[in-house]
């Protein structure tokens, strides 16, 4: 190996090395203090494993009966219903809508789709402020429903271009066949073409719901109490707002990038074969 090429596999490797620990080192800290006590953790100087490892602050905020345990188990079970939801709603749709465009003709079809992939181009904050007249107008601010349709408006592009990159490597002679048979387009679309398509949907189902989970100034606009506020609202709100043990802050902040994390670790290549859906033909 030259010398030059040496030092490019060297510098290669420590910008790999800055950018993990950059990445890692914050995840780390946050994991290693909400292991320990409110004293340990406040110690000088401090201590980079913990001295002795307790859930005592999971326990409490999954089964407190604190102020602050309540908020973070109501805030849980919203952001759960929210992402769910919203990606629920927007793969059902994106699934019938990429089914139209890749295999039905119509009048203005190609207008249509483009005009739909055009809207991920728009800032999605610039947005906010007319989505938040809107529900207003309709009695949808701080409600399920409206995070929901704004999450859906958000992501209902993205996901139809997932599903229709995918539905485009299947072969019409499949679907062909099926109407020859006698089955309808639904028919076909159920029986046939989603269990083929099942990877699509998978990625679309993953990357829709990790984007919704990540959400934080739409519900932090739209939710004006704890009733509709998720997870990472509720966390920014409550350095702000209340004296709590940064070991608790931790451990929410743990719970929360714990999920996305497992789904992302498990489903990696979903992700991947999602988001380079169509760069390749």
């Amino acid at each position: 190996m030259s010398l030059r090429v040496f030092r490019r596999v060297r510098v290669r490797w420590l910008g790999i090395a800055f950018i993990l620990l950059w990445s890692l080192v914050p995840i780390y800290w946050t994991i290693n203090t909400s292991l320990q006590s409110e004293a340990q953790a406040g110690s000088k100087p401090a201590h980079y494993l913990p001295p002795t490892p307790t859930v005592r602050n999971y326990s409490t905020l999954l089964g407190g009966s604190g102020e602050v345990s309540g908020q973070i188990r109501q805030s849980t079970a919203n952001i759960f219903v929210e992402c769910g939801a919203a990606t629920l709603v927007t793969v059902v749709l994106s699934t019938l809508a990429a089914y139209a465009f890749a295999r039905m003709t119509f009048r203005g079809r190609t207008a249509l789709f483009y005009g739909v992939l055009a809207t991920m181009a728009f800032p999605a904050y610039t947005t906010l402020i007319p989505l938040y007249r809107i529900l207003g107008d309709f009695g949808l601010v701080n409600t399920y429903t409206g995070i929901v349709l704004v999450y859906v408006s958000g992501f209902l592009p993205l996901a139809t271009w997932i599903m229709y990159n995918y539905l485009l490597t299947l072969p019409p002679a499949i679907e062909e066949a099926g109407l020859v048979d006698g089955a309808s387009r639904l028919q076909v679309l159920r029986h046939v073409l989603l269990p083929l398509a099942l990877p699509g949907i998978v990625s679309a189902t993953v990357i829709t719901f990790l984007f919704s989970w990540t959400q934080f100034l739409f519900p932090l606009v739209l939710s004006t109490d704890q009733s509709t506020e998720p997870l990472t609202v509720v966390i920014a709100a409550l350095q702000g707002q209340h004296v709590v043990p940064s070991t608790l802050l931790s451990a929410a902040g743990v719970i929360t990038i714990a999920v996305p994390a497992v789904i992302a670790v498990a489903l990696n290549r979903y992700i991947v074969s999602g988001l380079v859906s169509g760069s390749v033909k």
